[in-house]
């Protein structure tokens, strides 16, 4: 009795034999790809079915008589079927159901010359419409697809799956935690401005009072409300960016001039005035704590 000859696993693959037949992997991907629904995708299968003719090339012995083409089609199409088992979750039967659907579908579109209705192919399918959508809804939530997935649009080409999932209205979390730290800053500047500036800022900008009205509640002119308000623009514009400025902000030294020991003593203080913790915990505009403020929109833009 002859002796089973065992092929050796160590050999290295013809490069020639695997690069004459690579045309072979794209027709069984076309031959095999009909029986699969069609968000699979046909790269992935011409993938798997590359690395089975690589398979096939190790494996192959020319001695037992059989044609490379037709060993390596039997490996090529297994290693199809098992990356496509693998990737697939859903039992047998839904994948049976999405099968015979689409046929129905593609049929009666062929026979009516338009996509056929719900009402049509429930009545194709012998169930109701209601029946029929389950059955959709089966299908629908068994597609698994990659977020590198192309999805086509009317407007931009390129888009993936991931783009178009995306809540652009959503903020990051990285974003909302350097918004609350702003607000958090811009809230203990306005804390922090001379009486007649916060005056002047809680007024027009949170409690919506007119420059007049302010004007006589002060005792001075609208122009002087108006330069008062710029002047505490700018000293809040000043005293936020300088904690963004990489050096924490010091008290003023002596020897420099009044304006400049004034701006470095508010920046101080605005530094000084909450902890990091504190700043970064969630703010609820609903129940302000004194003296912090409620912001408005108006207020944080004009900075």
């Amino acid at each position: 009795m002859g002796e089973t000859k065992t092929p050796d696993m160590t050999k290295t693959p013809d490069t020639k034999m695997i690069e004459d037949n690579l045309p072979l992997v794209r027709h069984i991907v076309f031959q095999v790809a009909v029986h699969f629904p069609r968000h699979v995708d046909r790269e992935e299968l011409a993938r798997a079915g590359a690395l089975g003719l690589v398979e096939a090339a190790r494996r192959y012995d020319e001695s037992r008589g059989v044609p490379f083409d037709r060993f390596a089609a039997q490996r090529i199409r297994g290693a199809i079927l098992d990356a496509v088992r693998a990737a697939d979750w859903a039992p047998r039967s839904v994948r049976n159901l999405a099968r015979k659907m689409e046929n129905t579908e593609h049929r009666l579109a062929t026979e009516l010359g338009r996509v056929p209705s719900l009402a049509e192919m429930a009545a194709e399918l012998n169930m109701t419409k209601d029946e029929l959508a389950k059955l959709q809804d089966r299908m629908f939530r068994s597609v698994v697809l990659a977020l590198e997935h192309e999805v086509t649009d009317e407007t931009e080409e390129d888009l993936t799956l991931v783009d178009v999932l995306v809540d652009r209205s959503a903020v990051e979390p990285l974003e909302e935690l350097e918004q609350r730290e702003m607000h958090a800053y811009l809230r203990d500047a306005v804390d922090l401005l001379p009486e007649r500036h916060r005056i002047v800022v809680v007024g027009y900008f949170l409690e919506n009072r007119t420059s007049l009205e302010l004007a006589t509640f002060l005792g001075v002119t609208e122009s002087r409300i108006s330069q008062l308000r710029s002047e505490a623009l700018e000293m809040l514009k000043e005293g936020i960016q300088s904690q963004y400025d990489g050096v924490s902000p010091q008290p003023a030294e002596e020897g420099i001039g009044r304006v400049a020991k004034r701006k470095a003593n508010y920046a101080h203080a605005i530094s000084q005035a909450t902890g990091w913790g504190d700043r970064l915990d969630h703010i609820d505009l609903d129940s302000p704590r004194e003296p912090t403020l409620v912001l408005d929109a108006d207020l944080a833009e004009s900075i």
